[in-house]
């Protein structure tokens, strides 16, 4: 199961850092250790991320010990804890040890392998078998101590991982060459084991750069948050640190700093670079009443900021959640590398076993079949195999984030990839969600009534409603009820007020049929028109128009390009639904249909045979957002919306849809290829090492570069451009 750490759930979660995991073989033992322990429901290990997850009632003691026991290092990660610098330091402090012992054991290694070298050339020069001897020993126990010692936690642990492979078969080589030197005759293999040691070691190190690279968007995004803010406090500008400032604190933001909240400008003009965050390279103009999120870069004006989310509650730390959750989750592809992880080792060993017997008995050459047994140790490989999909997953969501475009986790990031339809709700989707009052008829009265009947609605169209209104005597309101895909309806002054659609005055047996004409000749110009009744009579009705985004049309048309249809769903009326998807191009319309039904009309869609996602941005498309195969959450709407979605878009551009499925298939192109290659690679080089036609050095290095080739094939996602 798919520990997410992002959403809300029952059971608490717990996030660890691991350290000791070498290969697939010791994540997929990880989870079985962890998921043993009592009250753990679900535990997710990311040999990429090098991450634990864990759901359930255990605590962090009893779980860090298990992973101690397993023969790893385990470190709980506090919510909100920005770990970043000590983690890079501590990083960079473990590469600088590796790279001094490659070096040391490189420089001994190279003297033992010059005549395997020189040979073509005719030279039949060697160093005497004490004299390798003395070599090796440095390198098999001081550069390949590390394997040594990751072998011991494996076995320990009850299993065998990559490290165990490379122990035995360096090992078995080393042992049989001291073995012979002692005897004084016989075949030596101390350039094979010193190879494969330096060979593996160097490959272990590129890996580890690589996979640090792969994680470079979450550091990005760390780095953009500021340590400390400056904030007003009894009349004096103050400096604390940014997690000390609580919302309704005025902070003040000089000219190139990074914002340390999300908050409104209180004053000052200027613009703000947010490109990190929602994929926008242009710099937005920030005024007075303008929203600015945390970590975007003041341009050249003074700003004073009333802080609204702050700490972890803040846009970039829930980006920087979102898109850890989605590079710690595992694909449903991973099961597949999972199972065959935790049989790899011992096959692998059961098949260096039979090569050896198979020379030895049949073939008559014991030495011929100790030769292939270590090259079949060494040379297979399951860093590749669990490697695969988690870099691949990870460079893609860092992608993503780049771009504005969050994905919760793999399995979004999957569906996405085969999806085939794209249902649009249409306020806040494709239209601005900004509707402005643009006719009216009944005058200033049934304005100042229906403002005030909607006084206690969110809904967009009584915004616009109350917003054309301003300046007018509003009356208190009682007895307020809101009737989803219908209206609202209200006592105002002692009248019974009824603001809404026409079903709404059919359902209320009030008579509208004055204003057909008008509503007609409005909705086709995709307008919306709200009825007004006043004790049961209708007074007057209030036509709001509600501008559609001008990257809509463009951002159907790559839909459609990619073979994905668009198909609108909305509770407004089948005229103005029409007038606005003949305006960016969709030809499929599901009109007047009410929250409840939205739902429904996503798994008629399914039914059907459709992969659907459903795009929305408000509290009554969550449940259609949650039904879909995927949910796709505009970032300009609630939070109720952004919880249902797989994939919110931060800046509530429906063009990066289409960026966002033609991502998806790119990132899933790249993890097919990598598992190809991990398996082909394993399929093929077994057999060859166990025929006899790899040698232990030649062996050691195709192993060393196997999972490094995965990884880089994983990082040539960064060359995806937006389409």
């Amino acid at each position: 199961m798919v520990a997410d750490p992002l959403t809300a759930s029952l059971s608490p979660s717990l996030e660890f850092r691991i350290g000791g995991m070498t290969c697939a073989a010791c994540s997929t033992r990880l989870e079985k250790v962890l998921g043993r322990v009592p009250g753990v429901e679900a535990a997710s290990v990311n040999l990429a991320a090098e991450r634990a997850t864990i759901i359930g009632r255990a605590g962090a003691a009893e779980l860090v010990v298990a992973v101690e026991k397993a023969g790893f290092t385990a470190h709980l990660i506090a919510d909100g804890e920005d770990s970043t610098s000590a983690e890079e330091a501590q990083q960079a402090r473990d590469l600088a040890h590796q790279w001094r012992w490659f070096w040391v054991s490189a420089v001994l290694t190279l003297p033992l392998v010059a005549p395997m070298i020189l040979a073509p050339f005719g030279s039949d020069w060697m160093l005497s078998g004490g004299w390798q001897w003395l070599l090796a020993t440095p390198v098999q126990f001081g550069a390949g101590w590390r394997f040594y010692r990751g072998a011991w936690a494996s076995l320990r642990g009850g299993a065998g991982n990559m490290d165990v492979l490379v122990a035995l078969g360096s090992s078995a080589a080393y042992g049989m060459s001291a073995w012979v030197v002692a005897q004084g005759h016989g075949g030596l293999y101390f350039e094979g084991a010193a190879a494969v040691v330096t060979l593996v070691l160097l490959g272990k190190i590129l890996e580890t750069r690589a996979k640090r690279s792969a994680a470079g968007a979450i550091r990005a995004l760390m780095k953009l948050r500021p340590d400390t803010a400056r904030v007003e406090r009894d009349g004096h500008v103050v400096e604390i640190p940014a997690s000390a400032v609580v919302a309704g604190d005025l902070v003040v933001v000089r000219p190139g700093e990074a914002f340390p909240v999300d908050g409104i400008v209180q004053d000052g003009e200027s613009q703000a670079d947010e490109s990190l965050i929602t994929g926008e390279s242009l710099p937005v103009a920030k005024q007075t009443g303008d929203a600015v999120v945390a970590g975007a870069i003041n341009g050249d004006g003074l700003l004073r900021v009333t802080a609204t989310r702050v700490g972890a509650d803040s846009t970039i730390s829930r980006i920087i959640r979102m898109v850890q959750g989605a590079q710690a989750s595992k694909a449903p592809v991973q099961k597949l590398v999972d199972q065959v992880s935790a049989i790899f080792v011992p096959v692998v060993v059961a098949i260096a076993a039979l090569s050896f017997l198979g020379w030895a008995l049949i073939g008559g050459d014991a030495g011929q079949g100790f030769a292939a047994a270590v090259a079949v140790l060494v040379v297979a490989c399951p860093c590749a195999l669990g490697l695969a999909t988690p870099t691949g997953i990870m460079v893609g969501t860092g992608v993503a984030a780049r771009h504005g475009i969050l994905i919760k986790d793999a399995v979004a990031l999957e569906r996405a990839h085969h999806t085939n339809l794209v249902v649009f709700d249409k306020t806040g989707t494709l239209t601005e969600g900004h509707p402005a009052l643009v006719a009216s008829e009944g005058g200033t009265e049934v304005l100042r009534l229906a403002a005030s009947a909607q006084a206690g609605s969110e809904h967009p169209l009584a915004r616009a409603v109350r917003a054309a209104a301003t300046g007018l005597d509003l009356a208190p309101v009682t007895a307020f009820k809101a009737l989803p895909g219908r209206g609202i309806e209200a006592m105002v002054e002692g009248r019974a007020m009824l603001v809404g659609s026409a079903r709404l005055m059919d359902e209320r047996a009030v008579d509208w049929q004055s204003a057909t004409e008008a509503m007609k000749a409005h909705e086709e110009l995709g307008r919306t028109v709200m009825l007004v009744a006043v004790d049961g009579r209708l007074a007057g009705w209030l036509a709001v128009a509600d501008p559609v985004k001008p990257s809509a049309r463009a951002a159907v048309a790559g839909l459609e390009a990619l073979g994905v249809k668009a198909v609108l769903l909305t509770g407004d009326n089948a005229r103005a639904a029409a007038a606005v998807a003949g305006q960016v191009g969709i030809s499929m319309v599901l009109a007047e249909v009410l929250p409840e039904g939205k739902e429904a009309e996503i798994r008629r869609l399914q039914a059907d045979g459709h992969v659907v996602a459903m795009v929305g941005d408000g509290v009554n498309d969550a449940p259609a957002l949650a039904a879909a195969d995927i949910g796709i959450a505009m970032g300009t709407g609630t939070d109720v919306a952004m919880q249902a979605a797989g994939i919110t878009l931060v800046k509530g551009d429906p063009a990066l849809l289409p960026a966002a499925f033609s991502l998806s298939r790119a990132t899933y192109a790249k993890i097919r290829q990598n598992l190809f290659w991990a398996f082909f690679y394993n399929l093929l080089a077994l057999p060859l090492a166990a025929a006899g036609l790899l040698s232990p050095t030649i062996a050691g290095a195709a192993m060393a570069f196997s999972s490094v080739s995965v990884v880089t094939n994983s990082l040539l996602l960064r060359r995806w451009r937006m389409p």
